[in-house]
């Protein structure tokens, strides 16, 4: 099985990319500022993933996907200074929380899955 194949991963790509669709509209100032911080941040969610998906030691799986979770509450914090700023609109907005808050969940059902197999 290869990380391409997780519903989470794919979903966390396709934000990835959508993230920094939204970030070529910001004020050119910000572009390397709060743009930048959402662009990373939403590539990194998928990234961890990535780097521990498959690894022989599962709690190494489990820590990226930690690291995942971390990385979807930072860039839920940026969106919501780039809607402050008024850089995006309430629906945008509501658009990426709402996606952003359906992958932790779904990260949060395969770190608990990969934690019912370590006990086994």
């Amino acid at each position: 099985m290869l990380v391409e194949n997780l519903e989470v991963y794919k979903k966390l790509f396709r934000l990835a990319l959508e993230a920094h669709e939204l970030t070529m509209t910001f004020p050119k100032y910000e572009m390397y500022e709060l743009g930048s911080q959402i662009r990373r941040s939403s590539n990194s969610s998928p990234a961890n993933l990535a780097e521990g998906f498959g690894n022989k030691h599962t709690n190494v799986y489990t820590e990226s996907i930690s690291r995942a979770q971390g990385e979807i509450r930072e860039i839920k914090h940026h969106l919501k200074i780039a809607y402050a700023k008024k850089y995006i609109n309430k629906e945008k907005l509501e658009y990426f929380i709402g996606e952003y808050e359906e992958c932790s969940k779904m990260l949060y059902g395969l770190e608990r899955s990969l934690e019912a197999k370590m006990k086994k």
